[in-house]
């Protein structure tokens, strides 16, 4: 990881988004301060990882509004959980950037009920604990 990381952030902006590395080839592409990175085989289609690279990105920016470093240092997970969507046993799965955004938001509104239906249960708790010991 340490030695990809240093090829693709030492390396020229005029030279390609490509670079030959073992038996596969690094393909990437920085975005402002981030830097997204893809390892193909040398006989997969290089374009492609660039497009797959790029949908993702636009992914990111439609589920965070304009992405920075801090969305995916604190929403890692969700990140992790738009290339799930996106990407299935190394295949696109989905191209439709509204369906992965749409199943995200959905997954937000799953969570947001269990985190308000936790804080209901912790209220009801507490109010009877209050009581029953105050009759002890």
């Amino acid at each position: 990881m340490t030695e990809i990381g240093h090829m693709v952030t030492t390396r020229g902006k005029a030279k390609c988004n490509f670079i030959e590395w073992r038996q596969f080839t690094i393909v990437y592409k920085r975005y402002a301060s981030l830097y997204f990175v893809v390892c193909v085989d040398k006989n997969d289609n290089e374009i492609l990882a660039m497009e797959l690279i790029h949908q993702f990105v636009e992914v990111l920016d439609s589920y965070f509004g304009n992405v920075c470093e801090l969305d995916l240092i604190f929403n890692f997970d969700k990140a992790h959980y738009m290339l799930d969507e996106l990407i299935l046993g190394g295949s696109i799965q989905e191209t439709s950037k509204r369906e992965i955004v749409r199943v995200m938001k959905q997954q937000d509104d799953i969570e947001q009920k269990i985190v308000d239906e936790r804080k209901q249960g912790k209220g009801k708790k507490k109010k009877n604990m209050g009581i029953s010991q105050g009759f002890f």
